[in-house]
């Protein structure tokens, strides 16, 4: 019972992390974008705590492994990948903007999946997207003094840094 109640408080702290990227989502379709982005970094700080928390109380499982990649496809994919295109992209690029959009969403994803396959822990292979969702969120808070150029070609880049084999460090 103890284990069952463990594993499921580590999946809440998890689960605050797309409560806070859905949060930002909504925040962005009532264009307080500043608001938005605050609560993706709010997430950031949640995916930090939950495996941590998990680790804490022995509560590690492959659904919390599994509940993690969904909520970091939302809070760190979805969200940040709206915010800059409702933001900035929407207003100068129009169809390449989405393009760009839906390609960083793309390449989330697929960071997530390769990482839950790999199961390297040395590094990582590609820039996490927690890592590339929070620059977004930087980004966003910044973008009235970016040039929207600098910020469609970053989200471009932060998409295939993503995807790429790029092996960085694992923080501990």
């Amino acid at each position: 019972m103890l284990n069952l109640m463990t594993k499921t408080f580590a999946n809440l702290v998890t689960m605050l992390n797309i409560i806070l990227g859905s949060l930002s989502l909504i925040y962005t379709l009532n264009h307080d974008y500043k608001t938005a982005a605050i609560l993706i970094l709010l997430a950031v700080v949640m995916d930090g705590l939950d495996g941590k928390v998990a680790r804490k109380l022995d509560a590690e499982s492959e659904l919390g492994k599994e509940l993690d990649s969904l909520c970091d496809l939302v809070s760190f994919g979805v969200a940040p990948a709206i915010l800059i295109y409702s933001q900035v992209l929407s207003l100068h690029f129009i169809i390449l903007g989405i393009l760009v959009t839906l390609l960083f969403i793309v390449c989330g994803a697929l960071r997530l999946a390769r990482f839950n396959v790999l199961n390297i822990s040395e590094y990582f292979v590609g820039v996490p997207i927690t890592f590339a969702g929070m620059l977004m969120a930087a980004i966003s808070l910044l973008a009235a003094w970016i040039n929207p150029l600098i910020i469609i070609l970053l989200v471009f880049a932060l998409a295939l840094l993503m995807v790429s084999n790029i092996k960085v460090p694992k923080v501990k």
